[in-house]
């Protein structure tokens, strides 16, 4: 079921610096200050966070900036990263992070810049036991309609 992940051997370079910079926020090597974060953000950034709720660059900002104002410990395994180039200096990032009992399959959009690197977008979803499997996880299956169906939906335009 799961998808077989390579990273093309050309884009070695590229996945060792972005691997050193993820999980993203967690590196204090690479900044914790505003200054540093946004540096280190786009200023389009935006994140999914495994609440599906979305977070703006601001919000997220603030929220960093809070955690290393009162740290706490954070134990966690990075592993199975995968770097695909989507766009001329962009470069997309996958991961699973390890958390004490919470697994998250992660995904960052980065830009090269130069010598810097960019976050452009990060998700985190949060990765179900094997024993909860749900529907969702499913590959969709065409539903069967037929015109005039009490449950068929009135066609929708198309633009």
């Amino acid at each position: 079921m799961e998808p077989i992940l390579a990273t093309d051997p050309a884009l070695t370079d590229v996945l060792d610096a972005l691997v050193r910079r993820e999980p993203i926020f967690h590196r204090p090597e690479f900044g914790t200050t505003r200054d540093a974060l946004e540096r280190m953000t786009d200023a389009a950034f935006w994140e999914v966070g495994a609440s599906g709720r979305r977070y703006s660059r601001k919000y997220v900002i603030d929220t960093v900036l809070a955690r290393h104002a009162n740290p706490t410990p954070d134990l966690w395994q990075a592993e199975g990263f995968h770097c695909l180039e989507i766009a001329p200096d962009n470069f997309l990032l996958t991961y699973t992070l390890r958390q004490g009992e919470r697994t998250t399959r992660r995904a960052t959009i980065w830009r090269r810049d130069g010598d810097a690197w960019r976050i452009v977008f990060h998700q985190g979803t949060v990765v179900a036991p094997p024993d909860a499997q749900s529907q969702g996880d499913r590959p969709s299956r065409p539903v069967e309609t037929h015109p005039g169906d009490a449950n068929t939906p009135p066609p929708q335009a198309v633009l």
